[in-house]
Order: C-alpha cells, then structure tokens, then sequence
C-alpha cells in the first residue's frame, strides 16, 4: 500500500511546484530522499541503561534499528573519552521516511503545548531542513510509564531542492506547519 503522504506529493505537490518554478525536467522537481533521526545521550557515559532506552525509543517511532554512535575524540572537558557511546541515530528513507513524516506532521507536531508553528530558521541553504524536538513524549507510541529521562532529537529533512525557497514550499506543501 502507497504511503498516504507519498500519494500527495505525487498527486497535488509535485505539479505544484512544477507550475510554481517553471521546470525543464520532471527530475528538476525537489523531492524528499531522506529523514536522519539523531538523539545525543549524555548520560550513557555514566551508565548504559540510558543508550540502551534510546535506542528502544528510536527503535519504536521510526520503526527501524538505529546505529550507535562513538566518540571520534576524547574531549577532557566533557569527561568523553574515544570510542564512548554519545549519540544514536536512524536514517529513513521510501516507504518508511513517508510514513514517519506523516505522522510528525498530522499527530506528533500538533501535541506540542502551546504550538505556534515552526521557525523557518532550521534551511541550510541547499535545500536542507533541520527540526530540533525537545521531548520523544510528542509520539503516540512512547508509553510514559516506561521513559526513563526526557530526551530532544534532531530530525534532518534531506531535499534534492537547489535553494531554501523550494525547499520550503516542498515541505509547506506537505504539510509542515511553518511559524508566520
């Protein structure tokens, strides 16, 4: 079955756009080609139960297996030492990144208390979009009774878009509830 957001696009998004910037090629057409979920855990270097519980979260909103990742460095200032577990993280891409984007959009981002859109400051200038989160509590599937710690996540939306403008209306077009 075709994602719900992948048949929007398909449908509605992509001639939109299309009509809007006057494009040679069909490829020319910005698409999404992939979401990468990343949590930061400070507190595995004290104990590994706390990686360990990221690691069950990530696994339960994106639906697939994150990686882990080491320290590069050891930095004496944040008491990491080389090959130290500091972060997990996940890239989504198909059928999976659709469903995702899908329920960030339409349930996760409306959960947000006192809501009032989001900053259009998160482009990198070639079409990129990062999203911080400060909690994994605003997905449904998270129980409550077993968080451990509430933890914030960096979400990049990854575009073929060549200027931030497109990007944007790719991603306003999908459903993304940018602030005014």
């Amino acid at each position: 079955m075709t994602p719900r957001l992948l048949t929007k696009y398909t449908e509605e998004v992509r001639p939109r756009l299309n009509e809007q910037f006057q494009y040679k090629n069909v490829m020319q057409i910005p698409r999404l080609v992939k979401v990468v979920i990343n949590i930061g855990v400070n507190e595995a270097k004290l104990d590994q139960k706390y990686m360990d519980a990221s690691m069950n979260e990530l696994t339960i909103i994106s639906g697939q297996k994150p990686v882990l990742k080491r320290a590069k460095k050891s930095i004496a200032g944040f008491k990491v030492r080389e090959g130290m577990p500091v972060a997990c993280s996940v890239t989504l891409r198909s059928g999976r990144m659709w469903e995702f984007v899908d329920r960030l959009f339409s349930i996760a981002l409306p959960r947000i208390k006192d809501f009032q859109g989001i900053s259009k400051k998160g482009f990198d200038g070639r079409g990129n979009f990062n999203l911080g989160l400060k909690e994994q509590l605003l997905f449904p599937e998270i129980d409550f009774d077993k968080v451990i710690r509430q933890r914030g996540m960096n979400i990049t939306f990854v575009t073929t878009a060549q200027t931030d403008e497109e990007a944007q209306l790719l991603l306003k077009e999908l459903g993304m509830p940018f602030a005014r």
